[in-house]
């Protein structure tokens, strides 16, 4: 399974086409593994738009609401952010 070029195909048409347009957090999004964080048996919609199951009755969030979440926060670049349970 090519997972770069999934996440590539992710970031162009489910961020970029949904008007997220902020480089840095495109080029992040371009380069986070996130299938690593996907149990096995479904890894490969790791990258599709909806969130996915990770177990114990949790999901991993759809990659837009990551994308959308993380741009209204406007960042500088200086910030850290850790995610947890908030899509």
């Amino acid at each position: 399974m090519d997972y770069e070029k999934l996440r590539k195909d992710m970031v162009e048409h489910q961020i970029l086409n949904r008007g997220i347009l902020n480089e840095k957090l495109l080029d992040v999004m371009k380069e986070v593994p996130r299938h690593v964080f996907v149990p096995g048996g479904i890894r490969r919609g790791a990258y599709d738009d909806h969130p996915l199951p990770i177990g114990c009755g949790q999901t991993i969030s759809q990659p837009y609401m990551v994308a959308l979440m993380t741009d209204i926060l406007e960042l500088k670049g200086h910030e850290n952010v850790l995610e947890i349970g908030a899509g």
